[in-house]
């Protein structure tokens, strides 16, 4: 929390992740599967999270329908620019 009380924009980031985590993945995940072992349910996971960060479209002001994987290298690209 900040001084006045509000939460920050990075702890909404991280419990708006959170949320769409669990709707997402891990209600659909443990309704359809049965994990016997961790590392079965870390491939699936691992899975999940390539599809959310690289095809998945996200809505947010930073991405505005975009994959997070392109808002990453637009800010490497830049970064490279800058450096040059």
């Amino acid at each position: 929390m900040t001084r006045n009380g509000s939460y920050g924009i990075d702890t909404r980031s991280v419990e708006r992740f959170n949320r769409t985590l669990l709707d997402e993945f891990f209600r659909v995940a443990f309704r359809e599967k049965f994990y016997d072992s961790v590392e079965g349910f870390q491939k699936d996971l691992d899975k999940y999270l390539r599809f959310y960060n690289t095809e998945h479209p996200h809505q947010g002001y930073r991405n505005m329908g975009k994959r997070p994987l392109d808002t990453v290298e637009k800010f490497v690209k830049s970064s490279r620019k800058k450096a040059s």
